[in-house]
């Protein structure tokens, strides 16, 4: 069975995964080879740091250029507020209320998610329970702190 899930991307938030993805195939893993190529020309590798380093250093290479590959192949393209909605869907603005304090949110794909920008995930907690809610509805949200009830002023 496949995983066929979907990876919601703002046009942003491609464009940094392809440069990444070039980057790390055209740039990096070489830079890496080259490492464990002279690390290896200098003899006995079972005490050779820098040998043991590199080989590290390309596993995690090599598995995140596969990571994003995966991404950028299940990639759907989310423009932010190109269409207004009824309904907060991913690529929304959410203003909110909550405690007397007035909130916005913009629901991103996992990927992208920056909570210090305002950028929520759609699966988190807060971008989950967003997700089709109507402006005027209230939805409330389990968090550490316990529950909170969140109104949606406005959708963008």
């Amino acid at each position: 069975m496949t995983d066929e899930k979907v990876h919601y991307l703002t046009p942003q938030g491609l464009d940094a995964l392809k440069k990444e993805y070039d980057e790390l195939k055209n740039i990096k893993i070489p830079e890496i080879a080259n490492r464990i190529d002279e690390a290896k020309q200098q003899g006995d590798l079972s005490e050779n740091a820098e040998y043991h380093q590199a080989k590290e250093d390309m596993a995690w290479a090599q598995g995140r250029l596969m990571e994003v590959r995966y991404v950028l192949d299940r990639a759907q393209v989310m423009e932010p507020g190109s269409k207004k909605s009824e309904v907060v869907n991913v690529g929304s603005t959410v203003k909110t209320k909550v405690n007397g304090n007035e909130r916005q949110y913009t629901i991103v794909g996992p990927q992208e998610a920056d909570p210090l920008a305002g950028k929520i995930s759609n699966e988190s907690p807060l971008g989950a329970a967003f997700l089709g809610a109507k402006a005027g509805d209230k939805v409330a949200v389990r968090t550490p702190a316990g529950e909170q009830i969140y109104k949606i002023i406005e959708i963008n």
